[in-house]
């Protein structure tokens, strides 16, 4: 799994082969193949545990955040950007390769977006949404933008400052989320 950490985030799934996770795990391909049924089910795996971990953290930081809005978009906001980049394979692991590697992720894809737009949800269900509009759509919208945000960031030769981008994506999610 460490390997695949490392390799998956780069140069990347597509380039990774079963021989070269083996070599660097100094393990057999027999070993390999007693744990995992291929590079597409250990690249799952990651995905998910890096799920699991931010659901984790946002899920904590938006229980101890002030009883607003305002501070609950803060809260769950600066957690998962810091967690996200807190380490560059887990960045790229949750928002390059899981769109890069194709259908491989795709289920896993949508249950980490449903369970992150389950959060967004609870987050904000105390507070009134603009009328007439559907809580779960801002909350995929909101998932949206920020994954493009943390995307664009991954891939920028200078990326801006985290607290630049966790202003525009506290913005954007305030914005989206109905504060004024």
């Amino acid at each position: 799994m460490t390997a695949a950490y490392t390799l998956y985030a780069k140069p990347g799934f597509s380039a990774t082969t079963i021989e070269r996770l083996c070599s660097e795990a100094r393990i057999s391909n027999r070993a390999f193949y007693e744990c995992f049924g291929g590079r597409e089910e250990l690249l799952q795996a990651l995905h998910e545990r890096c799920v699991e971990e931010s659901l984790v953290v946002v899920a904590k930081a938006l229980q101890d955040a002030p009883n607003t809005l305002e501070g609950r978009i803060s809260a769950g906001v600066r957690s998962y950007m810091e967690f996200a980049t807190a380490d560059w394979r887990r960045a790229r692991i949750m928002h390059l390769e899981v769109r890069r590697s194709g259908d491989v992720l795709a289920t896993s894809r949508q249950r980490a977006v449903a369970s992150f737009a389950r959060l967004v949800e609870e987050a904000s269900a105390d507070f009134p949404a603009a009328a007439g509009i559907d809580r779960h759509l801002l909350a995929l919208g909101v998932i949206g933008a920020l994954q493009e945000l943390l995307i664009e960031w991954i891939l920028a030769e200078n990326p801006v400052e985290l607290d630049e981008l966790i202003g525009v994506a506290v913005h954007i999610c305030a914005r989206a989320l109905g504060t004024p």
